[in-house]
């Protein structure tokens, strides 16, 4: 629809597009008027932009929350990401825990790594997170670190992140529903010897 306004009384008119270019009089003052071309409409900044999904908003926010909770935090460091909006992080712990020894006995381990997998089903259920390093501990095993029962949606990844160091110090261990058994047995009859580390895991940016 073509709108415009006669140029001798001011009377507005509106015609089909397909009037463009056509001679007309004003049935006001009788001018003789000429339908101007119609207005190509201009993009709408706002729509224009594609939406993005829910899901890619989360790991972007993830991924800026981490560099930021851990950016000079000695004891937790970000080690590597997929993307500016990955989806696996390695993380890096410097805490005093232990890995298996000799005899199936524990000894020091003071560097420890490990997988954050963000899967489809992220933040619905908790991330797969997996030791990258050996490690002597009730709640974990060779594909998987027990974090799930704890994990809601709202969640901060970062939150999750210091958890786990958590148990890495074993200042939070489950040895009633163990992963490794040798493990839980050990925590359970040297609790006197735990936490390995009791440092503080929570950056002031936490």
């Amino acid at each position: 629809m073509i709108v415009f306004s006669c140029t001798g009384c001011g009377r507005s008119f509106s015609v089909a597009d397909t009037h463009a270019g056509h001679r007309a009089v004003c049935k006001g003052c009788g001018a003789a008027l000429v339908v101007p071309a119609a207005k190509a409409l201009e993009p709408d900044a706002s729509s224009s932009a594609p939406a993005i999904p829910l899901r890619q908003r989360r790991l972007a926010a993830d991924a800026k929350n981490l560099t930021k909770t851990f950016a000079n935090f000695p004891a937790i460091r970000l080690k590597s990401s997929a993307a500016n909006a990955p989806d696996v992080y390695e993380i890096e712990y410097h805490i005093r825990s232990l890995e298996r020894g000799r005899d199936d006995q524990p000894i020091p381990r003071d560097v420890h790594r490990v997988e954050i997998r963000l899967h489809a089903d992220y933040p619905r259920l908790a991330p797969h997170c997996r030791m990258l390093t050996p490690i002597f501990h009730p709640n974990v095993d060779a594909n998987t670190i027990c974090v799930g029962d704890h994990w809601t949606a709202g969640e901060r990844l970062s939150n999750l992140v210091i958890r786990i160091g958590e148990m890495i110090a074993y200042q939070a261990y489950n040895i009633k529903s163990p992963l490794d058994a040798e493990a839980a047995m050990w925590a359970d009859l040297n609790c006197r010897q735990l936490p390995t580390d009791p440092q503080n895991l929570h950056p002031a940016e936490a």
